[in-house]
């Protein structure tokens, strides 16, 4: 890989500021990092048009605040 010399000495500071003991770890780091960010992001995504899909609710929005609290309280939250 090639990096420019300010990623060259990011990267030689993480390692040599002890998170890291070579380049490889660093950027295997890295990769995990950006593969969670997306697969977080297609999650929500997902979540997003799952709630588009389901349509306008009827229920009041003090009706959703109760179910919210009802459910906090069940899961031990509230």
């Amino acid at each position: 890989m090639t990096f420019t010399d300010q990623q060259d000495l990011w990267i030689k500071a993480q390692i040599e500021g002890g998170d890291f003991t070579n380049e490889s770890e660093y950027i295997r780091h890295l990769i995990r990092q950006d593969q969670d960010r997306k697969s977080k992001f297609q999650d929500l995504k997902i979540a997003i048009q799952e709630g588009i899909d389901s349509g306008v609710s009827t229920k009041s929005f003090s009706d959703i605040l109760k179910n919210v609290e009802v459910q906090l309280r069940a899961d031990g939250k509230l």
